[in-house]
């Protein structure tokens, strides 16, 4: 995955950096900080849903034909099971299914003690460039 595909994104913006990107797992590295804070000064649920559905974006990319395809968050769905203030956090994204049509995949967010911050399913529609 090209580092200029991620400029002047949201990617960008909440300063996510990628750890590792190959077509059976994406690993995605965020920090928590005012960027990604919600007004109490936790990590904003909605900032955890932009990390996981980034990794599973750039997983189902990995696993298409850019040429041919192209693909779209259809549906994303969060657990937030812990809170976090400041430090990191690390998504890691693995399919559950890759299919023709549609890819599913998992996203596990992790704090720096390696404790589930939020986890996540994310459903990608995979169409054709329209020409």
């Amino acid at each position: 995955m090209k580092e200029s595909m991620m400029e002047n994104t949201l990617m960008e913006t909440l300063g996510m950096e990628v750890i590792t990107a190959e077509p059976t797992i994406v690993q995605i590295r965020m920090p928590v900080d005012k960027r990604t804070h919600q007004p109490m000064g936790f990590l904003h649920g909605g900032a955890s849903v932009a990390l996981a559905e980034s990794a599973a974006s750039m997983g189902a990319y990995l696993n298409i034909d850019p040429q041919k395809q192209q693909v779209f968050g259809v549906e994303i769905n969060a657990n937030h099971i812990k809170s976090i203030r400041s430090g990191h956090v690390i998504g890691t994204a693995t399919p559950a299914h890759l299919g023709k049509n549609t890819m599913v995949w998992e996203i596990k967010i992790m704090n720096e003690k390696d404790e589930l911050i939020s986890l996540s399913r994310c459903t990608i529609g995979v169409v054709p460039v329209k020409k």
